[in-house]
């Protein structure tokens, strides 16, 4: 059997693809991120710390998720920026339920995304749990956060193998530094592609 993983740069569209994928593949979705929000709304944090407990506590929910899923021999699509971290705990369960994994791996040039990840902090749109790092929920809205400098940004990519990460399948990656050039119907077929022949080993 096989799932799909949406991994990749922050910034880089993660989310969008992912959501496209499942209704586009009629596939369920786990998202790390949409975890950690209900537990950043519902239990909270009070330091960076806390906050990291709790992105822990997510990736340990998706993978329980997942291994129901693969117990009964199901597809799916996980939705996250998996890093070296992240691997021992994927790689144990597709070889355990021998699942095949195609990393669909969304990056591009780090200058312009980088000026999206900035764009996104701002936005009213994005949860404020994963801007803030010392209190969540904030008793009153502080002066912003200092953004991270792009010299970190990139090196957070690199050491942690963002951009680099594959599982034990097939790889496609992605350039979503323009994401209107990007041709969603063609990456549908390229991952079919990919099931089919899977499914025919």
């Amino acid at each position: 059997m096989y799932c799909i993983l949406v991994t990749g740069i922050p910034a880089s569209g993660k989310s969008t693809i992912a959501e496209f994928l499942s209704h586009a593949l009629r596939l369920p979705m786990i998202s790390k991120d949409r975890i950690k929000e209900d537990l950043y709304d519902l239990i909270g944090f009070q330091s960076r710390e806390e906050k990291v407990q709790l992105g822990i506590a997510s990736m340990n929910i998706m993978y329980h998720v997942a291994e129901q899923l693969m117990k009964g021999s199901q597809p799916f699509l996980l939705e996250n920026n998996f890093e070296r971290i992240s691997e021992k705990g994927l790689f144990t369960l597709l070889e355990k339920y021998d699942y095949q994994a195609i990393t669909v791996t969304l990056t591009g040039d780090y200058r312009t995304i980088y000026q999206r990840f900035l764009e996104r902090n701002e936005s009213p749109k994005r949860h404020r749990g994963h801007v803030v790092n010392d209190c969540y929920p904030e008793k009153e809205r502080k002066k912003e956060p200092e953004p991270i400098p792009y010299k970190r940004f990139v090196e957070g990519i690199t050491m942690r193998g963002m951009d680099s990460f594959t599982a034990n399948g097939p790889r496609i990656v992605l350039d979503t530094t323009d994401f209107d050039t990007v041709d969603m119907e063609e990456l549908v077929q390229n991952i079919d592609i990919c099931r089919r022949e899977l499914l025919q080993k």
